[in-house]
């Protein structure tokens, strides 16, 4: 099934933080497929797709060299890899910094403070340019897995790690001394498959829809002509707002796109100048 050609290959992590979310925007998407336990694949019933789960470090590079066409990954991971791809859309979710981190009782100061040492990452292209770039010599010794605990076992003198919470590092007493970048998910594809394949838009359009719905949601309102601009400056919709003349003269009502997080702030400014009936309603798909 795996060598069949006409079927898009499409890599997802096969296990960590960007699996299940991964997997939860496809399948909302219209993407039908269940991924079984340790399955390393999945076969889409809807689409003449399959899924193929691997290691969220290893998809930028199998989607350089064509292994597969499309995949989901850490846009850190593209850089760290250093990989040729065409990156199609940001995806909102798994959200990090990557940041260089030492002992909680050192002293601030700048760069300098590290030349000559030893730095322990799972992202040695990443913090080589970065020191690099702050002229800095370092020695770098590259990890996989946890690299806060090297410090503390006297490995090296600080690391260079993805920090969500910061909790980590307060467990092993160490903190931020410097951000290196911050990095979120992406939608990916082999230049060649994403210049050829029709497919690459069809997946593209049918994800943007379902992050546009997540991020908006439809307020519908009543108003009088004579606060209807002052309204519509509040609520000017992702393109403009839809109005339509209600039966009571001097009326209308109006559907509009707003921001989920603007919600609660623009129903309050719309009952300030007078609106009525304000509803909100979600929104599960969306095209643009």
């Amino acid at each position: 099934m795996l060598n069949d050609n006409k079927r898009v290959k499409f890599a997802l992590p096969g296990k960590g933080r960007l699996k299940e979310p991964a997997i939860e925007l496809l399948q909302k998407a219209g993407f039908k497929f269940r991924a079984k336990g340790r399955n390393l694949y999945a076969t889409c019933t809807s689409d003449d797709i399959t899924f193929i789960f691997v290691r969220a470090d290893d998809i930028p590079l199998l989607v350089q060299k064509g292994v597969v066409d499309m995949g989901i990954t850490g846009s850190d991971l593209i850089i760290e890899r250093n990989a040729d791809v065409k990156e199609l859309l940001p995806l909102g979710f798994g959200r990090c910094r990557l940041c260089v981190a030492i002992k909680e009782d050192c002293g601030e100061g700048d760069h300098t403070f590290l030349e000559g040492a030893t730095i322990a990452t799972s992202f040695p292209r990443i913090t080589e340019s970065y020191f690099k770039r702050n002229n800095v010599n370092i020695n770098i010794v590259q990890m996989n897995g946890s690299v806060e605990i090297m410090v503390a076992l006297g490995l090296a003198d600080a690391i260079v790690d993805i920090v969500e919470t910061g909790d980590s590092l307060r467990d092993n007493q160490l903190k931020v001394f410097s951000d290196i970048g911050s990095y979120q998910t992406v939608l990916i594809a082999n230049n060649d498959f994403a210049k050829q394949s029709q497919m690459t838009d069809l997946i593209t359009r049918r994800v943007e829809g379902i992050l546009v719905a997540t991020r908006y949601t439809i307020l519908e309102y009543n108003i009088d002509s004579k606060n209807l601009a002052r309204a519509e400056a509040i609520t000017p919709g992702y393109n403009s707002p839809t109005i339509s003349p209600l039966e009571a003269a001097g009326s209308y009502a109006v559907k509009v796109m707003v921001k989920k997080e603007d919600v609660p702030a623009v129903m309050d400014q719309l009952e300030a100048i007078g609106a009525t009936a304000i509803i909100e309603s979600e929104i599960k798909n969306c095209r643009l």
